[in-house]
């Protein structure tokens, strides 16, 4: 990762393509690989493989709050972040009156819970404007009675980065006793600074922080742990599962521990940990260093070919997506794909990503991949 050698001998699924759609799914490197098959090999031990598996979930949460600045305590791991947030919200459990915010950049995941089963709460959306979330919009929806505001540090709609600071001062100010939570799946992995002061961070696994499915990481700062208690079922999060009195009573553990509710995806999290492992070796700080430059390079591309991004630049602020909308961006999908250059494509938009594995290279390959087609529909 950043050098041909590391990348090669790091990540040989990347030979013969140009990978750009890390914001959906990562190519993972070899420690991953090799993190998974030392679960199969401790798994194959029975019930004796468990000290490894608990031992390494261990490792795996140290690491993990270490990336999104948190202490160990307050990191637990969910199976999904659909799972963590649906905790989430039986933790906040709003009542009549109450008011969630939510914005229209974010993923499903953080917003559905809410509508799905509001009890009353009042849910307010932060809209985006020009494709970026603009901080005095948002002083406008908040008040005494805001239970939660719900973000994405990075969105997986368009790129857009918040305003971090802005963000959690305007919060604290106008509805000082919210629960702050902050999607960072986009960015855990790919940007240094994240969001201190949060109440909540959650992320999937499978994507920048080159893990695969089945895992999420849920970070609860002890601060905020008497204002989210979720209130699930299981057995891992209850500190009498087992005792004499456990038909009587339920003894919920408090903080995150709160949601780690049943036995953890071993796999996914050995995966974790190798793949944030890496990414610390590597450093956060030189993953950022090296692609956010080949990000601003797909930037000016696309704006020579008059193929506007869908959020707007700001270099104080980079992220490692870019997106655009074409009419026709089917047939430009399809001719990246025969090019064997990888980005997604979804309701329109075409979404580029760049990691540390991304080369000068495989940027200039897709520019010169769209430029092609581009005049060929004007020749068209």
């Amino acid at each position: 990762m950043l050098t041909a050698a590391s990348r090669s001998a790091d990540f040989p699924a990347l030979v013969g393509q140009a990978y750009l759609n890390t914001a959906a799914e990562c190519i993972p490197p070899r420690a991953t690989l090799d993190a998974v098959r030392a679960y199969l090999d401790d798994k194959c031990a029975g019930m004796n493989g468990r000290d490894a598996h608990f031992a390494r979930a261990e490792a795996c949460r140290r690491v993990a709050a270490r990336l999104v600045g948190m202490e160990p305590a307050e990191v637990a791991f969910c199976s999904c972040s659909s799972e963590a947030y649906n905790l989430l919200a039986q933790g906040v459990r709003p009542e009549v009156g109450d008011e969630i915010v939510v914005s229209d950049l974010d993923f499903p995941a953080g917003v559905t819970p809410w509508l799905v089963e509001p009890r009353g709460a009042d849910v307010r959306l932060w809209r985006a404007r020009g494709g970026a979330l603009e901080v005095d919009d948002l002083a406008t929806l908040l008040s005494p009675r805001t239970r939660l505001v719900q973000v994405s540090l990075v969105s997986f709609w368009n790129g857009h980065r918040l305003d971090w600071d802005a963000v959690l001062t305007t919060v604290r100010r106008r509805s000082p006793w919210a629960v702050l939570a902050v999607d960072v799946t986009q960015a855990l992995g790919r940007i240094e600074r994240l969001c201190p002061g949060a109440d909540v961070v959650i992320s999937s696994t499978h994507k920048w922080a080159l893990g695969i499915h089945g895992g999420c990481i849920v970070g609860l700062a002890a601060a905020a742990g008497d204002r989210v208690r979720p209130r699930a079922g299981g057995w891992l999060h209850v500190a009498n599962a087992f005792d004499a009195d456990r038909f009587d009573r339920v003894d919920l553990k408090p903080g995150a521990a709160g949601f780690a509710v049943g036995m953890p995806n071993f796999a996914a999290i050995y995966a974790l940990e190798a793949g944030l492992s890496y990414l610390e070796r590597v450093g956060i700080d030189a993953v950022a260093a090296h692609a956010d430059p080949l990000v601003a390079r797909v930037r000016e591309a696309l704006d020579d070919l008059g193929l506007a991004a869908m959020c707007p630049a700001d270099p104080a602020r980079p992220s490692g997506i870019v997106a655009f909308r074409h009419p026709e961006s089917a047939s430009l999908h399809a001719a990246l794909e025969r090019d064997a250059i990888r980005v997604m494509h979804h309701a329109g938009r075409i979404r580029i990503a760049v990691h540390g594995y991304t080369t000068a290279e495989d940027v200039d390959r897709a520019v010169t991949a769209i430029r092609h087609w581009r005049r060929g529909l004007v020749g068209a």
